[in-house]
């Protein structure tokens, strides 16, 4: 992604016209009255038309109520009636419309964009006139219901606009007037949105409106202003219900602004939110992490609080507000899907596997013995407090006062013990006792143990001491002594909820709350005369999270402002903005305050200082379910293997208090290397959380690297300090919306690149290389068939393995009947000549014809057995005997004369049989004995064929468990020289397929071709390609051969044969070589192999280069982000997104900013709007 140059406008000309057009519908409820193209004038009629037919249908009944002839119900009846019979015409003239048109073929123009949006109008009741003025549901359940919903808005919104009721409010004819026509306009944006053609709306929530919900919005909040004056006419002498009749009244006019503004939210976000906020605040729970655990939990706590309504006796009361407020504090659903889980898996008597959901904790029986001590402890003393020394009178040595005392000081002690965890204390001051240099893993590792031993201390504070007396506080209070009230039940089901659910919060409002009675115990205010303590703390509860909102937002505020500030590129133009929001200071501190009092995103229009008040939607910000969607790629794979241990790193943070005070909907960053780990909170309850990983793009973009650069030396300036140092010196990226918390160790991939030129281009290596890669091939082959023999033992314990066995084996002396055409002259000019060495790419591919490259492109795409399977392997020993016919010439295939019929049959090979009774348990698969090659080419290649190396290997196999003398076995083996020439051909017919015939040193190119599967045509290549089990070893042979020669250029030569097995071995079992784009290196990673590596090319630079992953525990940086700058500038992109359809790449909002971290927010936002390459479900992480 480029800069963005600062002649760039915040939308191109295109999106512009496009805006201008679509706000005024969006203003007007859905007329389009500005098209962009010459309509015929009764277009713009007929919508008039349409827009004031509701305001005509009411102006008719509103006449006849003023007249005197019908009451006022009777008015809104007859205003209502008229509507839906109006509505039914309009929709089934729509629907009439739409089966009568006929598809009409229009003539191509070059303008597309024109053509998208012009219509065709024919007459002023066309029917393509029809479809654009009433476009029509897209269910008929809706037409009849939205029908329906017309009627009833302009009945109830004639009842509610009637002048004579507004005198009665407002007692003045002037505002009566403006009330009544400005409403009237309000009414009729809703009934045209709602009936003839839904507006976009500005508030968009989900991406695609499937049930047709946006409709919906405008007479929802309508319906709600009218309730609340039907409240006031039959709820008379209640003076605050009044007061807000007549404040709705006046907001009523403002609608249309606040939907085209987006303030307001649809129908699906607001049902969300407001469940959050009662769920929350008024009952005592957290935000779920999805929406069907949000609506159980909230009909369940809902449930709590009106059954303790009805107990009868306060002792039933206090019990099953305080059991049932541990009960839901926990994490019921995952305890019992683990239960299930276990109960399952035992029945079944199978072993235990990762769990579906991502939770590798199962509740053993001594946590759950933990929770059934903790609620009957928790039951005992809540009705023994209250039972025997609630006390009627509070005074300053109340024991409700002694157990307040002893809550500040616990308070106190938990923050000094959790600030002293992370790095920054308030996030501005170093913290002297975190260590100062995290450069060294184990260092570090040893001076945070007396950190975590602190943390212990907290964790036993915060999760036994600290609720119980809370427990006790609540227990003790006077006011669940009084008669029973909604405000207690509601209060105290909420307060003993808390303790559990929110520790940390719920003590500090506690603590505030016993500070506030103890101060103002002897007066006489409203506090204390007409609030119990169960409404003081829910009060403070909502103050608190207010208060921390307005503090997150007005910091966010001011990043803004100052980023504008310092982007050179476009001062000139931001600097108008600037200076206007410094003017106007007090309006955008009231914005801030009523976007806080909304618990609603402060939305930055372009991530400019132009703030607007997003619409209030849930903690998630975004409507799908977590984890379900990600522009998945070859990168992420890496995050799926380093989530595990992330949580486990993660789980000893939160507990030790590492990353703060976790919250549902807290963000946090974490950084190792190229990789970007973006976590945020769901759900938070007693001893656990419950979060949501996901993982950022890898590649390097100019906009990603500049922000990475920035969070890079965010945490340098935290993490790595010299020890000299100041003792508590300041943070000095305070204004970045990121501050560091601390590291953790997590087990993860190291990516090392490296260059090769000098080690792969050095003639004297690749001349070595040749000679490795027979050795290579050797101890491939020798420890497949090894392998294979052992897996055949395990199949079949019955076969016979004393009696020698008959080989067909081409032989290596030459015959009239076998004799190849020696001509390698021709063999050259048909196979390698063609075949480039030259490099233009980082794939290279061969010059043949199309056919082979098809051909090598089919087969890369297969996914080929893996070597050594029972599966795809068995072994045919042949007893001495009579062997079938048939069975003697099944291995003639490719690479023999065709034999005159007339003269012979069939070509015979001669028999034979194996000097040692036991070789045939290394023997090769059958198929592999054929001979493709000129006999005078292979006697040439069998003298490179390393026989003592060969030996070397055999005697070092460890196969023959049910042999007595295994090393004179070995010995055997190695000298039966029919055995070794079944490997010298199989060897040596794949180095030939590897090399071609020319025994040259091989290229760089030709190295890199061949290491990616590509190899040169040549009479083995069909030969090969025929055996794909042998064409993957030959492969994986090559490719260790090339580790090895970068080995012994980087850490010296082999010294013997003992050495080089032992790096053989090591290949196989702790490393993987091959392609990043293999399936098998995904794979690898996931069973975590220990180290991968990879052979790639620069074409930029032009050099070969190494990448190797080293599988180790190292140290991940992890801070804490604003969380209102997130969603601040998530819903600004949604907003822009959404609703301005600005998609451009290089759009202004997507551009880095080293303050805000625009790009990398923006990627880690949902799909389809964001992109992250991985996102995981939500992760249950056990707190104690």
């Amino acid at each position: 992604m480029r800069r963005m140059s600062p002649d760039v406008p915040l939308l191109n000309d295109y999106k512009k016209d496009f805006f201008l057009k679509r706000f005024p519908q969006t203003v007007l409820g859905g007329p389009r009255l500005k098209l962009g193209y010459c309509a015929p004038s009764y277009i713009y009629v007929n919508q008039i038309i349409l827009f004031l037919m509701p305001w005509i249908l009411g102006g008719i009944g509103t006449l006849l109520y003023q007249l005197g002839i019908l009451e006022d119900y009777y008015t809104a009846a007859f205003s209502g009636g008229l509507m839906l019979c109006t509505a039914f015409v309009i929709q089934f003239t729509s629907l009439h419309a739409r089966n009568k048109s006929m598809t009409v073929e229009r003539m191509p123009t070059t303008d597309i964009l024109a053509q998208e949006d012009e219509h065709e109008f024919t007459s002023c009741a066309g029917a393509e006139t029809i479809k654009f003025l009433i476009p029509g549901k897209k269910y008929i359940a809706n037409t009849v219901f939205h029908s329906i919903l017309a009627g009833l808005v302009c009945g109830l919104g004639t009842w509610y606009l009637l002048p004579n009721r507004i005198t009665l409010l407002y007692g003045n004819a002037g505002g009566t007037v403006l009330l009544f026509f400005f409403g009237w306009i309000t009414l009729c944006t809703g009934e045209y949105s709602l009936i003839v053609n839904t507006a976009v709306e500005t508030a968009t929530f989900q991406t695609q409106d499937t049930y047709e919900i946006t409709p919906l919005m405008r007479p929802l909040y309508i319906f709600f202003f009218v309730s609340i004056d039907l409240a006031h006419r039959f709820m008379v002498n209640i003076p605050v219900l009044e007061q807000m009749n007549q404040v709705l009244h006046t907001l009523f006019i403002f609608l249309p602004f606040l939907w085209a503004l987006g303030t307001l939210p649809p129908p699906d976000a607001l049902f969300l939110w407001a469940m959050e906020q009662v769920l929350e605040f008024g009952l005592g729970g957290s935000s779920m992490s999805t929406h069907p655990r949000l609506l159980i939990m909230f009909i369940i706590s809902a449930g709590t609080a009106v059954t303790s309504y009805f107990i009868p006796n306060t002792t039933g009361m206090v019990l099953l507000m305080s059991g049932l407020g541990f009960l839901l504090s926990l994490n019921l659903s995952e305890m019992g899907f683990v239960f299930k889980y276990s109960v399952t898996r035992h029945g079944v008597g199978t072993k235990s596997k990762a769990l579906p959901s991502g939770s590798e904790k199962q509740f053993t029986w001594k946590e759950c013995l933990f929770y059934i001590v903790m609620l009957v402890l928790t039951l005992l003393e809540s009705i023994l407090l209250h039972h025997f020394a609630c006390c009627s009178q509070i005074s300053k040595n109340s024991p409700q006062a002694i157990v307040g005392h002893i809550l500040m000081i616990l308070l106190i002690i938990l923050w000094i013990l959790r600030e002293i965890q992370s790095v920054y204390i308030f996030g501005i001051f170093r913290n002297p006792f975190y260590p100062k240099d995290v450069q060294t893993m184990t260092l570090f590792l040893e001076k945070q143990a007396r950190l975590m031993k602190i943390g212990v201390v907290r964790r036993i504070l915060l999760n036994l001491v600290s609720p119980f007396a809370m427990i006790a506080f609540l227990s003790l209070d006077s006011s669940l002594q009084g008669l029973y009230s909604v405000s207690v039940s509601i209060g105290f089901t909420r307060a003993f909820r808390m303790v559990w659910q929110n520790t940390e919060n719920a003590l500090l409002e506690t603590v505030i709350v016993s500070a506030v009675h103890l101060l103002t115990s002897n007066t006489d205010v409203w506090w204390n005369r007409s609030l119990d303590t169960g409404i003081r703390l829910l009060l403070v509860g909502i103050m608190r999270d207010r208060l921390i909102q307005f503090i997150s937002k007005l910091q966010f505020a001011v990043t803004v402002l100052l980023a504008s500030w310092m982007e050179k590129k476009r001062r000139k133009s931001t600097t108008t903005l600037c200076i206007l929001n410094i003017v106007f200071s007090p309006f955008v501190l009231v914005i801030i305050v009523f976007s806080t009092l909304l618990s609603s995103p402060l939305l930055p229009l372009f991530t400019l200082p132009l703030f607007l008040v997003g619409f209030p939607r849930p903690t998630q910000c975004w409507p799908g379910v977590v984890g379900t969607t990600a522009c998945v790629c070859t990168d992420t794979v890496y995050y799926y293997q380093m989530v595990p241990s992330l949580t486990t790193a993660l789980q000893s943070a939160m507990v030790a208090g590492s990353l703060g005070l976790l919250l549902p909907g807290s963000h946090y960053l974490g950084r190792f290397q190229d990789r970007l780990i973006w976590i945020m909170i769901l759900e938070h309850g007693y001893t656990y959380c419950c979060i949501n990983i996901k993982g950022l793009e890898l590649q390097e973009t100019s906009c990603h690297t500049a922000e990475a650069l920035r969070v890079d030396e965010v945490f340098e300036g935290a993490f790595e300090q010299e020890e000299y140092a100041r003792i508590c010196s300041i943070n000095k990226h305070f204004g970045n919306v990121l501050t560091p918390c601390t590291v953790l160790p997590v087990k993860l991939y190291s990516d090392a690149k490296n260059v090769l030129s000098g080690i792969i281009d050095s003639h004297d290596n690749l001349r070595e290389f040749k000679g490795d890669l027979v050795k290579v091939l050797v101890w491939i082959l020798v420890q497949y068939c090894s392998r294979r023999s052992n897996m055949q033992e395990n199949v079949d314990k019955t076969e016979n393995k004393g009696k020698g066995s008959l080989i067909i084996l081409p032989a290596l002396n030459t015959s009239p009947q076998t004799q190849f055409p020696d001509d390698t002259d021709s063999l050259n000019s048909e196979t390698l000549d063609d075949w480039s060495d030259d490099i233009f790419d980082d794939e290279p591919i061969t010059k043949k014809g199309k056919e082979k490259k098809d051909q090598l492109k089919i087969l890369q795409g297969i996914n080929l057995p893996i070597p050594g399977s029972v599966e795809s392997q068995r072994i045919d020993d042949h007893s001495v005997g009579k062997v079938p016919k048939n069975s003697l010439y099944e291995a003639v295939i490719l690479g023999y004369p065709a034999i005159d019929k007339g003269k012979q049959d069939m070509m015979y090979i001669p028999l034979m049989e194996f000097s040692c009774s036991h070789s045939h348990l290394l023997s090769l698969p059958k198929e592999w004995t054929s001979n493709c090659l000129p006999n005078s080419k292979m006697r040439e290649m069998s003298s490179l064929f390393p026989e003592d190396w060969y030996q070397f290997v055999l005697r070092q196999l460890k196969c023959f468990h049910s042999e007595e003398n295994v090393p004179n076995v070995l010995e055997e083996i190695a000298k039966d020289k029919v055995l070794k020439d079944f490997y010298v051909r199989a060897v040596m017919t794949c180095y030939f397929s590897l090399f071609g015939v020319d025994n040259m040193d091989p290229s760089p190119g030709h190295i890199l071709r061949v290491y990616k599967g590509v190899l040169p045509w040549s009479v083995a290549f069909d030969w090969l390609m025929e055996k794909p089990e042998l064409f993957q070893l030959a492969l994986k042979a090559f490719r260790y051969t090339l580790k090895l020669m970068i080995d012994k250029a980087s850490l010296g030569p082999i010294e013997d044969f003992k050495e080089l097995t032992n790096c053989l071995k090591e290949y196989e079992s702790d490393w993987y070589i091959g392609l990043v784009s293999d399936k098998k290196w995904k794979e690898a990673v996931l069973q975590e192999k220990p180290y991968l590596f990879s052979l790639g090319y620069d074409p930029n630079m032009g050099v070969y280069t190494g990448r190797v992953l080293t599988l180790q525990e190292l140290l991940v940086q992890v801070g804490k982000l604003n969380a209102e700058a997130v969603r601040g500038q998530w819903a600004n992109l949604s907003w822009e997104l959404l609703y301005a359809t600005n998609d451009d790449e290089e759009r202004y909002s997507i551009q880095a900013h080293p303050l805000l971290l625009r790009n990398l927010t923006i990627q880690a936002a949902d799909p389809p709007l964001g992109y992250p390459i991985y996102s995981s479900k939500p992760l249950h992480i056990h707190l104690f």
